[in-house]
C-alpha cells in the first residue's frame, strides 16, 4: 500500500500553482532590484571619496552579517502598512544586491586598464566611459553569475511565508496543516521548484561557457 496519497497531489497542485506564481514574480522583480543595486553599489564603490565609499561599504557587511528571515521580519515590522510581498521582493532585492555589487566589481575590475586609458586620451567624459565602454564590457561578464544568483533568490523564497506572502510553500504549509498531508505537500512543492530551477541552471552553465568563462 501507498504511503503517498496521490489523490491529496492534485487537491493541492492547483495551490501549489497559484503560489507558485506569487514565487516566481517575487523572484523575478526582486533579480532586477538586485541588479540594478547591485551595479550602483558597484559604481558608487569606486567613487573617488571616502564619504561615499565607506557608508555603502558599512551598509553592505550589515545586511551579508545578518540572516534574511531577521531582515524580513524587522522590515516587516518597520513597514507594517505595506504589503508583504514588496516588503519581500524589496528585501530579497537588497540582500543579494550585497552580493551582485562584488559580481559586477570583479567585471568591473575586469576590463583591461587599457581601455580606462584610451578613454582618457579620446577625453571622453566618466559618463562616457561607463556607458559606451566599461558596462557593457562587465555586464556581458557576469551575466552567469547574476543568473546563479537569481536561481538562489528563487530558492529562498520561502522565507517570505514567515511575512505572510503567499508563495508556493505557504500554500503547501496551509494545505499540509489543513490536511496532515505533510508529505503530499511539501514534496509536490519540491518537485516544482526542481523542475523550475534545474532548466534554468543548465542554461546558466552553457551561457558560462559560450562566454568563455
Amino acid at each position: 500500500m501507498s504511503v503517498f496519497n496521490w489523490g491529496a497531489a492534485g487537491d493541492v497542485l492547483p495551490l501549489l500553482l497559484k503560489g507558485f506564481e506569487t514565487t516566481l514574480l517575487a523572484t523575478v522583480l526582486g533579480t532586477v532590484v538586485a541588479a540594478v543595486l547591485g551595479l550602483a553599489i558597484a559604481v558608487a564603490g569606486r567613487a573617488p571619496t571616502r564619504f561615499v565609499t565607506v557608508p555603502v561599504r558599512v551598509v553592505m557587511e550589515f545586511i551579508r552579517s545578518t540572516p534574511l528571515l531577521v531582515q524580513l521580519v524587522g522590515a516587516a515590522a518597520v513597514f507594517s502598512t505595506v504589503e508583504p510581498l514588496t516588503i519581500g521582493i524589496v528585501v530579497l532585492g537588497i540582500h543579494y544586491a550585497t552580493y551582485t555589487s562584488e559580481v559586477y566589481r570583479a567585471g568591473i575590475d575586469g576590463v583591461p586598464k587599457g581601455q580606462w586609458e584610451a578613454c582618457r586620451a579620446l577625453s571622453m567624459s566618466p559618463r562616457r566611459t561607463w556607458q559606451a565602454v566599461i558596462l557593457p564590457q562587465a555586464v556581458r561578464n557576469v551575466l552567469p553569475a547574476l543568473g546563479n544568483y537569481a536561481i538562489s533568490m528563487f530558492k529562498e523564497t520561502p522565507f517570505l511565508a514567515v511575512i505572510t506572502v503567499q508563495e508556493m510553500v505557504f500554500e503547501a504549509r496551509q494545505y499540509a496543516d489543513a490536511h496532515f498531508l505533510y508529505t503530499e505537500a511539501f514534496t509536490l512543492a519540491g518537485v516544482i521548484f526542481l523542475i523550475a530551477s534545474y532548466p534554468t541552471s543548465l542554461l546558466m552553465r552553457k551561457l558560462e561557457k559560450s562566454l568563455g568563462h
